[in-house]
């Protein structure tokens, strides 16, 4: 009872192996190019043989390698079998994918359970555990829509939308441009920067404090769909009305959370600066700005998503002939599913970067903070 404990997914794996077994073959019966016999018996030992690995006493790094090949290898070949065979998978074929990936689930267990000896190592595991999750994501989306025949315009696969996407980079690249290189940019600088100058003269001047932040929070709940369009017709079709769009979205919440941290301080600390005497310059920036910069960064990482997604939607309400929102919103009007979904692959990644260099900052800038020297 303890070995199966310790390794459920292994388990679970092998009975998904016998019921597998059990309801062969992988494919339907007409499909076109069915499993050989030689792939089909690889890809149970595999998976067999991965699972009953998992039990071994063996060292992580290695338990973990043989998780690691055995389940994509099996993923792969299971995969590669769908070709020209769409919509012809038993349940079988979903058996084995689902006891491919509990091995995978396994895996990243035993890596999340290392502990690294040197920081190079440290950060390998940081990344490969975060990209296993997303591979996988992946490999079952891939699995699913390829295997039980999903309708390419509701569902296109991972595949379909890398080849479109490899396929269209001039237009991505143009799109990317208009809609990240100038709205999203200039509205997030503008909107962050000056969200923080009012925050600052709001926390000098006490009528404005009362009186912006209410306004604020009214703001912050408008939707961009109302936005959008008064934006246009007083901007234009081109990027600066996204810019606009982009600046209301952002100036708001680095407003409050600027605000929020520079109340942060306790008194304690505000009566040691006055007993050195302390003006309220030097309170500010040598005691209420560092301990306000956690509240600062974390609108500067909300702004980062808000900005994206804002100049996307606001697109949708008029733009020149490029532009991400614009691109989504006439490709779905052709049901060019594929090239959708490209965009918004470009997007996620776009936005995932963006938010990453934040926080990168944010390790830097504090790296006196618990949450970071706990880390």
């Amino acid at each position: 009872m303890s070995l199966i404990l310790r390794s459920w997914q292994g388990a679970t794996a092998l009975l998904l192996c016998l019921a597998a077994l059990a309801s062969l073959p992988m494919l339907a019966a007409d499909a076109p190019s069915p499993f050989g016999g030689g792939t089909a018996a690889l890809i149970f030992v595999l998976v067999a043989g991965a699972a009953l690995a998992s039990f071994a006493n063996m060292s992580a790094p290695l338990l973990a390698t043989i998780l690691f090949v055995c389940a994509h290898l099996a993923a792969w070949l299971l995969i590669g079998g769908l070709s020209g065979n769409e919509g012809k998978a038993t349940s079988a074929f979903f058996l084995m994918i689902a006891a491919a990936w509990l091995l995978a689930w396994r895996c990243v267990t035993v890596l999340s359970g290392i502990r690294a000896k040197s920081r190079a190592a440290d950060t390998f595991l940081r990344l490969l555990i975060p990209a296993l999750f997303g591979a996988w994501i992946l490999i079952l989306w891939e699995a699913i829509t390829r295997g039980a025949g999903i309708p390419f315009i509701l569902l296109p696969p991972p595949s379909a939308i890398g080849a479109r996407l490899a396929g269209s980079i001039p237009i991505l690249w143009a799109d990317m441009r208009q809609t990240i290189f100038k709205a999203v940019l200039f509205g997030y600088v503008v909107g962050c920067a000056s969200g923080f100058v009012v925050a600052i003269l709001a926390d000098r001047v006490a009528f404005l404090r009362r009186g912006l932040l209410p306004i604020g929070n009214l703001v912050s709940a408008l939707p961009i769909i109302g936005v959008a369009p008064i934006m246009v017709m007083w901007f234009g079709f081109d990027w600066q009305s996204k810019a606009a769009v982009v600046i209301i979205m952002t100036f708001f919440p680095m407003l409050v959370n600027t605000v929020a941290g520079l109340a942060a301080v306790g008194s304690m600390e505000r009566d040691l600066m006055r007993s050195y005497a302390s003006d309220y310059w030097q309170t500010l920036f040598k005691l209420r700005l560092p301990a306000a910069m956690p509240f600062i960064f974390n609108a500067l990482k909300i702004n980062s998503t808000l900005a994206l997604i804002g100049a996307i939607v606001a697109e949708f309400f008029g733009t020149p002939i490029v532009g991400m929102g614009f691109r989504i919103s006439t490709e779905i009007g052709r049901m060019n599913v594929d090239m959708v979904w490209a965009e918004i692959a470009v997007a996620a990644v776009v936005g995932s970067v963006f938010y990453g260099v934040v926080a990168l900052g944010e390790r830097a800038t504090t790296f006196w903070h618990p949450s970071n020297r706990g880390g």
